[in-house]
């Protein structure tokens, strides 16, 4: 399995505390975990500015995850054009699932697949889960 981390994902869990960060290294052991630059610069800038003390753990994060290389396509879907970068690199990267908290751009696809991605919250990601059996130990 694959999932694709958008860039609020990746600011979440770089929180301290954050139950994400723990959701992401139980998932890590069953699946690949990917992004790309776009989403981690996006998830940097936003962190600087929010909280500069958790910069660290956002770099960390970005460091052991495959990054996929940018490139931005039409994926035949309505999407502004600063999500298209998520959207594409998801496919591009083979992602099974684009996992993302964006309700207000990416909400309308939630439970879709396009290019071949599901596009999921974490909370259908993990019904989902639930529902394939993946959970167990998690």
């Amino acid at each position: 399995m694959r999932v694709f981390l958008d860039a609020n994902i990746l600011f979440s869990a770089s929180l301290p505390k954050s139950h994400l960060a723990h959701f992401l290294k139980g998932l890590a052991e069953r699946a690949d975990l990917l992004s790309n630059v776009y989403a981690c610069e996006e998830a940097e800038r936003n962190m600087v500015t929010k909280f500069p003390k958790s910069l660290p753990s956002l770099q960390k994060l970005c460091g052991v995850i495959e990054l996929v290389p940018l490139g931005i396509f039409d994926p035949g879907v309505q999407l502004a054009a600063k999500d298209q970068p998520i959207l594409c690199g998801a496919i591009a990267g083979e992602a099974d699932y684009l996992l993302t908290g964006d309700k207000k751009d990416f909400g309308h696809l939630f439970g879709k697949r396009i290019g071949g991605v599901a596009v999921v919250s974490v909370e259908l990601l993990l019904a989902e889960l639930v529902d394939q059996g993946e959970l167990e130990g998690l």
